[in-house]
């Protein structure tokens, strides 16, 4: 048994597997999750601060995701397009 601390509201929970939301916000994380994924199906190349402004969540919220293993970080390049 693993005791949890649950990201969205702090409550503390015991659980089989590491979790990171209780069972009251499970719903509304994964609510964000797929928000943060549909965002980045359509703008692929958006970091933290530019998806945190766009779905109105902070950037740590984004990179706790990162860090959950549930999103990859990767390491673009970016080139600048002619006039």
């Amino acid at each position: 048994m693993y005791t949890n601390i649950c990201k969205q509201c702090r409550k503390v929970f015991k659980s089989r597997l590491k979790a990171y939301a209780c069972s009251d916000c499970k719903d509304k994380d994964s609510d964000v999750f797929d928000d943060i994924e549909a965002y980045l199906k359509e703008y692929p190349n958006s970091n933290a601060l530019q998806i945190s402004e766009a779905l109105g969540i902070t950037a740590y919220e984004v990179l706790y995701y990162v860090k959950e293993g549930r999103l990859n970080e990767s390491r673009g390049r970016f080139e600048k397009l002619d006039d």
